[in-house]
């Protein structure tokens, strides 16, 4: 038996065996999560994501009905631990520009 059929049946072995154990014997649970139960990190770009369509079709309200699934009780406070994350994490200039923007739109409604 050469090198490379050997090599060849191993692999298709270690692929079979891992299929298995991922599929079988220990698969992924699924869990329902919900967006305040999300980290701060992940907030925070679920809060760009919200500026970046509100950025490019300048509709508040939707924003604003986006922002509260976050379960703050104000959208602003969502925004606002948004860019204080953001700065620390160091975002881009662009996106701090972007959370920046629809934060003063919030805050001119209130």
């Amino acid at each position: 038996m050469s090198r490379w059929t050997l090599f060849l049946i191993v692999m298709l072995v270690g692929l079979g065996l891992g299929l298995v154990y991922g599929w079988v014997i220990n698969p992924v649970s699924y869990q329902d999560t919900t967006l305040p139960d999300l980290r701060i990190d992940y907030k925070t770009d679920y809060t760009l994501m919200v500026a970046e369509v509100y950025h490019q079709e300048n509709d508040l309200d939707w924003a604003l009905n986006r922002l509260t699934l976050l379960g703050d009780p104000n959208p602003l406070t969502s925004v606002e631990n948004a860019l204080k994350f953001a700065s620390q994490a160091e975002y881009t200039l662009p996106d701090m520009f972007l959370l920046r923007d629809l934060h003063n739109a919030i805050k001119e409604t209130n």
